[in-house]
């Protein structure tokens, strides 16, 4: 077994010997600059944890600042939901929603300022984006480049638009490389994500550094979890895919260890849309992110929901990795973003994602498309509001869209990890075609900004979407807070025979007091259980969600039905009377 690379090995490896002394000199001042002023000390995670997922301006009121309004709305509907915000990018920007950031120092007025932000992380942990694979083309450091002095001046990449960069990783269709006047003359810069999102350069110590101080910043302001978005592209080597190569990997390595000696309770989450061996690779040996995003569930889920077939989601599920200790996934189903499809590549047949893509059409979405080396061009990730997902399967709209989106966030809540709950899951926002239209971006079809007044005359109209869901969803995360089965470490296990109609897991407390079996019927049809399908304990069993007794032994779950059966445990907690 190797030992765990010091910051100076993991430095060196990346920047060489010529400046390692005063880059460690300069990393170890911060560290211990950090742990003199931080006056806060997270608490280890557990099953009370679950994050809401949110733009700062979701919810919005006439005349006051949206974080102030966030703040209110979540004291008074989701405090007995969650213990975490993701406050999506809240900085000034020039697109792309946040992700092009222009200063990343500032609170966009438009939204509020730190205090607001600072009020906020009192009431709820709070998730802040690290974006550092690039920044604003309007920002003070570009523009540094652009006049080729100041501290910008060299933090991006030139690129030589005659070499071949064919087998770089693409996740758009736009050109990788894109032409900048300067008063140097016309320059040539690396864009991997648009044209206004131009790409940073690690290769320089300072770049790290700049970034790094940004990171602490952040935590300095009330961040416990800081997010890496688009990590996975950050070092560039021409001649490679450039995407999650040995660099990148210490740079990550290396602001975990920078975290963790300053607090071990700080989290470090990646962000990395790709291919589900690819993702997880992110743990490294448990000194790399604490969790990474479960990309390979919301596409899983939606297939088997629309398909009625589970037997995909059962089979990756059986092999998820058994993770480094202190390591968890970030689960979700929906998010800002689109749902990509990218890590199910090879999990889905390609005529089934077809006819998955049809659907997602036909239901008023769209299908983001990505550029490969070879200069076609396949599917990146649908873009459609989680529930206008569940209105139907592949045979068109039905009757049991409350039901199928119930069942989908609930297999989410069960799986080991923490659960990340998009707002617009919450509040069961329809497609916002408008805003498509507005913005020209597809993914502004799952970004809608509630009026808090229009939201809860929503919620007085019983047939509405959110009246159905809002305060039903709320009241299931709330009692998944409650059950240690379901703490991030706890054990995990898929009990599924009936691969293609139920999804059943098995979910057991750390210290074994507590055990759930989540079952979940994944079709339109009723779906008779065999009686000693899962060597139940006894005849009749406690369900958590519907607060009955279940006779298990003669058991039909209804179409899209979810039981957590709460197994009793001889030392475990009382039950209701039999």
């Amino acid at each position: 077994m190797t030992h765990p690379q010091t910051l100076a090995e993991l430095l060196q490896f990346v920047y060489g010997d010529d400046t390692l002394d005063t880059l460690l000199e300069a990393v170890e001042e911060r560290i211990e600059r950090m742990r003199h002023h931080l006056d806060r000390h997270a608490q280890p995670w557990s099953n009370d944890d679950v994050v809401l997922i949110t733009y700062g301006d979701s919810v919005t009121h006439d005349g006051e600042p949206p974080l102030q309004v966030l703040t209110k709305f979540i004291e008074r509907y989701l405090d007995k939901a969650i213990s975490a915000v993701h406050l999506l990018p809240f900085f000034p920007y020039s697109s792309d929603d946040g992700f092009s950031v222009i200063d990343y120092y500032q609170v966009n007025y438009r939204l509020g300022d730190w205090q607001d932000v600072r009020q906020l992380a009192k009431k709820k942990e709070l998730m802040v984006d690290l974006v550092m694979n690039h920044t604003s083309r309007q920002s003070l450091l570009f523009i540094d480049f652009i006049n080729g002095e100041g501290t910008g001046a060299e933090f991006f990449i030139e690129a030589d638009p005659a070499l071949d960069y064919s087998l770089v990783t693409r996740p758009r269709t736009s050109p990788l490389v894109v032409d900048v006047y300067t008063r140097q003359g016309v320059k040539h810069v690396w864009a991997t994500f648009s044209a206004d999102q131009i790409d940073v350069n690690f290769r320089h110590p300072k770049v790290f550094l700049a970034y790094l101080d940004i990171l602490l910043f952040y935590i300095q302001n009330g961040a416990r979890y800081i997010r890496l978005d688009a990590v996975a592209f950050i070092w560039k080597e021409l001649g490679t895919k450039c995407i999650h190569l040995p660099q990148t990997h210490a740079l990550v390595k290396v602001i975990r260890a920078v975290m963790e000696r300053i607090d071990s309770n700080l989290i470090l989450i990646t962000e990395t849309n790709v291919p589900h061996h690819e993702n997880v690779s992110y743990f490294g040996q448990g000194n790399e992110a604490h969790m990474v995003y479960q990309f390979a569930l919301p596409p899983l889920l939606l297939h088997a929901l629309n398909r009625g077939n589970a037997s995909y989601l059962n089979d990756w599920a059986r092999h998820l990795e058994v993770l480094p200790s202190g390591c968890s996934y970030f689960n979700f189903v929906a998010s800002h973003d689109g749902i990509g499809v990218r890590p199910v590549e090879s999990l889905i047949p390609a005529h089934e994602m077809d006819d998955l893509l049809k659907s997602v059409r036909d239901f008023g979405g769209f299908v983001s498309m990505k550029t490969n080396p070879d200069g076609s061009k396949s599917p990146y990730e649908l873009n459609i509001s989680l529930y206008e997902a569940m209105q139907g399967t592949r045979s068109g709209p039905d009757l049991y869209q409350l039901s199928r989106y119930l069942c989908c966030q609930l297999v989410m809540l069960a799986m080991p990890g923490i659960p990340g709950i998009y707002m617009h899951s919450l509040t069961a926002t329809p497609n916002d075609l408008q805003l498509v239209e507005q913005t020209g971006r597809t993914r502004s079809i799952n970004r809608h900004s509630w009026d808090l007044d229009e939201f809860e005359a929503q919620l007085e109209i019983p047939s509405s979407g959110p009246a159905q869901v809002f305060h039903r969803l709320i009241e299931l995360i709330s009692l998944r807070r409650k059950q240690i089965a379901f703490h991030p470490q706890a054990a995990f296990k898929i009990l599924s025979v009936q691969d293609e109609a139920l999804f059943v897991l098995e979910r057991t407390s750390m210290d074994g007091s507590q055990r759930i079996l989540a079952m979940y019927n994944m079709t339109r049809h009723p779906q008779e259980v065999a009686e000693n399908a899962y060597n139940y304990p006894a005849k009749r069993i406690w369900d958590l969600i519907s607060e009955e007794w279940v006779d298990v032994s003669a058991l039909t779950l209804a179409p899209y039905q979810v039981l957590w059966l709460l197994i009793k445990h001889p030392s475990s907690q009382s039950l209701p009377n039999d």
